[in-house]
């Protein structure tokens, strides 16, 4: 892998862009520029099964001609293909009907300040050493018990990449940065069946990640403890969603106070700004700027400048998550949200970990997988597939991998009992394991 990306040509190519659309008589314009370069490897039944490299440049543009928008996108960075590509959206703008809440977000709440969040890491990795981390890692997992019979394989990335966004104000921001994993996925057999189960880890900064050897036993630890799946009775109980599955319960969230959902008057948090919706010792918020984190970042996809945040605050929702048109359309400001949250960061509620909550919860159901898409935003019910294990006394008594598990959005909020302290710091949403007080539970 390369060690510089050629950050000049991606400047140019904005200023380019930028120019044509003043040229063909835009109001204003913004382009977006990335270019990612990377290496994936993986390996199964210690041969290498796909060995991958990529290394990819696009480049969008959107203009306004007042009210009326229109993009176009190319992955040709010549200044020809550029133009071609500026002309095709000002074609298509003339065309567009008029939005009163469309346009650029404000000049002044562009960011002036870009700190350096430690965000690329590169890593010197080769092919080869590649193929011999997936292959200790495959290796581990296979060799750690007799039962592990099978393995979907092993995977080693390593991708950085330059992202670029200017416009018309005269804001121009850009972001380099890494992201590398390992991962491995695994086949159990006993005389009751098979299983299957996975882990992985990722990081800015490949010094950070777990051992490749460490990866393999993990999954397969996990795949093991799936074995000889019992059934659980129709009831509700209480339930515990582990700290790398209850990310998709926050995840619901963000997604019903997301501006699109609440401008379209499809969100059951709709006009609950300022109320309570999750018991008062709960804190999530943002963190934009924690260095090497997987989330970070200086301004959002709209280059408006990003900060730390409270969205609930002693369990009241204090804020939505909206970019400058949906801003707009519910008469607010920009939460500098385009693109999505930043690191949202769930507060531990206890200093308990995974195993002081199974003992505190003494008799319900763990979740370690949820399948499906059985949640409605609109009305908050949620209804999922899930698999995990059944507890008695405090302790795991066996796996259970075919169940339902079903509530509303809002009695789950409100029923939430302890946020954990293992934190996982794998991904956007960092929190740890959750508890809820109870949630109907039906055996398939």
């Amino acid at each position: 892998m390369s060690q510089e990306i050629q950050k000049p040509s991606l400047e140019r190519a904005a200023e380019i862009a930028l120019e044509q659309a003043n040229k063909l008589g835009a109001t204003a314009a913004e382009v977006g520029l990335s270019h990612s370069e990377g290496l994936s490897v993986t390996v199964r039944q210690r041969d290498v099964e796909t060995l991958e490299h990529n290394n990819d440049t696009g480049l969008g543009i959107t203009v306004f001609f007042g009210q009326s928008k229109a993009s176009s996108s190319t992955s040709d960075l010549s200044p020809a293909a550029i133009q071609e590509a500026v002309q095709a959206a000002c074609n298509i703008a003339k065309h567009t009907q008029a939005d009163d809440a469309a346009g650029l977000a404000d000049a002044d709440l562009m960011a002036t300040s870009l700190p350096d969040l430690s965000l690329d890491h590169p890593w010197n990795l080769t092919v080869e050493q590649a193929i011999e981390l997936a292959t200790d890692c495959e290796q581990a997992g296979l060799d750690s018990d007799t039962r592990i019979s099978n393995s979907e394989g092993a995977t080693v990335s390593s991708h950085r990449g330059q992202r670029i966004y200017a416009n018309s104000h005269g804001f121009l921001g850009k972001t380099q940065s890494s992201r590398h994993s390992i991962s491995a996925s695994l086949i159990a057999k006993d005389e009751r069946g098979m299983q299957r189960d996975y882990w992985y880890d990722m990081a800015r900064d490949a010094s950070d990640l777990s051992s490749a050897t460490s990866v393999g036993i993990k999954a397969a630890q996990r795949t093991l403890a799936r074995l000889g799946a019992g059934n659980v009775k129709t009831g509700s109980y209480p339930v515990l969603f582990t700290a790398d599955v209850a990310p998709s319960l926050f995840g619901q969230l963000i997604a019903a106070i997301r501006g699109g959902a609440l401008y379209r008057k499809a969100s059951f948090l709709l006009d609950k700004r300022g109320e309570q919706i999750f018991p008062s010792f709960v804190h999530i918020h943002e963190q934009p700027h924690l260095l090497k984190a997987l989330g970070s970042a200086a301004f959002d996809a709209e280059g408006v400048a990003t900060s730390n945040r409270d969205i609930i605050l002693d369990g009241v929702l204090q804020g939505y998550v909206l970019d400058s048109y949906a801003a707009r359309r519910l008469g607010m400001s920009t939460t500098a949200n385009a693109g999505g949250v930043h690191n949202l960061s769930i507060d531990s509620s206890t200093d308990m970990g995974f195993d002081g909550l199974v003992k505190q919860m003494d008799k319900g159901i763990i979740v370690t997988e949820t399948m499906g898409m059985g949640v409605n935003i609109v009305n908050g019910d949620y209804s999922q597939g899930a698999a995990g294990f059944w507890v008695e006394n405090g302790e795991i008594q066996y796996p259970v991998d075919e169940f339902t598990i079903a509530s509303n959005l809002q009695d789950m909020f409100m029923k939430l009992a302890a946020i954990g302290s293992d934190i996982d710091l794998r991904g956007n949403t960092r929190c740890g394991s959750v508890l809820l007080d109870k949630m109907m539970i039906a055996a398939a």
